[in-house]
């Protein structure tokens, strides 16, 4: 028996005048726009007199004055009307997936887009290098099921490396089959977090719900993340549930015990609609029902404050070491706070996940190819100048996009109408 389960039985637009270009031979890192910026402010500074003077020593200025000083506005291409700053990317790598979830993909399974319609891996790279000059901050790869990509690895190598020009986080949405094999270089490539699938402590209910087998693999995974936390590696483990009537409900409290004596977040997820799940809203069980379900047996459950841009609304029972949280799209939304936006596998933006509105950005980077697919000879190839051009209406759209981002989403007896694609082809 897995530990875990045996534990839990027992108890801008910024002023650029370039994007990206150039790659590591080895790890097809991109330049990034503000480099040029970055290396003039080092060695001169304008004065008054629009003469060169050097510049100040670094040692001369308090950090946090210094911080202050080279702080830049974050960029009006990824801020809406409403002033949400979207500093946040959800990149969808593929449409594949080693599962076949109840609530994510009909059962009949989802037609896969040719190869040449999905986003290249330089594609992606270039992409996230113009989305963090920006002034995104984290990033998430998704799927379908982001680790049977081939080369997720180095492209997670690749994105990494973004760090240095402002990315803070870089997370994955995992179904956790195949993650135990690929983890300890995912956290080597500067994996922060994980958000991971499961809907069930049954193996027999996985199967069911899943389609597939594989509860042991998932809870392989789970335990090999607490393994290399343990060692210092600092992932934040958060576990995804959705909850159905009739189906997973009862599963609701063994849960929770997961973090009895584990630093996980359980989060419960209220079902929602998309394109061939078969949604009702009979099936749905919504937040007070399970936050009442959880006080019967937690009368002492306590409410942590939330980050305000959390898309959870977030718990802890008196002496667990984990964090129970609440997705409460369908009867309490949290649009208000919303910073996120999402790239699709085949290269479309999408600013809200219940929108079905999409712009192709693929389409817009691709001009300077002839239509064709950017490999990662072809975008050393590609002139500079070409590419300049072709980032400036890509922000100009993106920023277009944003703009017409809605307050809120539809309400429930809406979105179970709206056409959108199942929510593999999205990207979770």
């Amino acid at each position: 028996m897995p530990k875990l389960l045996s534990c839990a039985s027992s108890a801008r637009r910024t002023t650029s005048s370039r994007v990206i270009l150039a790659h590591h031979v080895a790890r097809s890192a991109i330049w990034n726009p503000r480099d040029h910026s970055t290396k003039a402010l080092a060695t001169a500074t304008r004065s008054d007199d629009g003469l060169s003077s050097p510049a100040p020593s670094p040692n001369s200025v308090p950090p946090r004055w210094a911080a202050l000083k080279s702080a830049k506005p974050f960029s009006e291409f990824l801020t809406d009307t409403f002033n949400r700053q979207h500093d946040y990317l959800r990149i969808s790598v593929t449409e594949r997936c080693n599962l076949r979830c109840l609530y994510c993909m009909p059962e009949e399974g989802v037609p896969l887009s040719p190869p040449a319609r999905l986003l290249t891996s330089p594609e992606i790279i270039y992409l996230s290098s113009l989305f963090v000059s920006q002034g995104v901050t984290k990033i998430r790869l998704t799927g379908g099921e982001p680790t049977v990509r081939k080369d997720i690895i180095p492209l997670m190598q690749s994105i990494g490396e973004l760090r240095r020009d402002g990315l803070r986080e870089l997370c994955l949405t995992t179904n956790g089959i195949s993650l135990h094999r690929k983890l300890d270089a995912m956290v080597d490539a500067g994996l922060t977090g994980i958000n991971l699938s499961l809907d069930t402590l049954d193996p027999f209910q996985f199967q069911i719900m899943t389609r597939r087998k594989g509860f042991d693999a998932v809870m392989r995974s789970i335990d090999r993340v607490l393994e290399l936390n343990k060692a210092g590696a600092g992932i934040k483990l958060k576990i995804n549930c959705v909850v159905m009537r009739g189906i997973n409900d009862r599963e609701i409290i063994p849960f929770i015990e997961l973090g009895r004596n584990n630093p996980i977040e359980v989060r419960f997820i209220e079902y929602m609609p998309f394109d061939g799940n078969k949604w009702s809203q009979g099936k749905m069980v919504s937040y007070q029902e399970m936050l009442a379900t959880i006080q019967e047996k937690y009368p002492d459950l306590q409410k942590v404050t939330d980050h305000k841009n959390n898309t959870s609304k977030t718990y802890q029972v008196p002496g667990f070491r984990g964090q129970i949280g609440f997705i409460t799209s369908m009867t309490h939304n949290f649009c208000g706070t919303c910073n996120r936006l999402r790239i699709t596998c085949d290269g479309n933006l999408k600013v809200c996940l219940f929108g079905n509105s999409e712009v192709s950005l693929r389409d817009i980077l691709r001009k300077e190819n002839n239509g064709e697919p950017i490999n990662e000879t072809r975008m050393k190839a590609l002139e500079s100048d070409a590419l300049v051009r072709r980032e400036e209406e890509l922000l100009d759209i993106i920023g277009v996009a944003v703009k017409r981002k809605k307050a809120k989403h539809a309400g429930m007896g809406e979105l179970k109408d709206m056409k959108n694609r199942p929510m593999i082809l999205i990207g979770g």
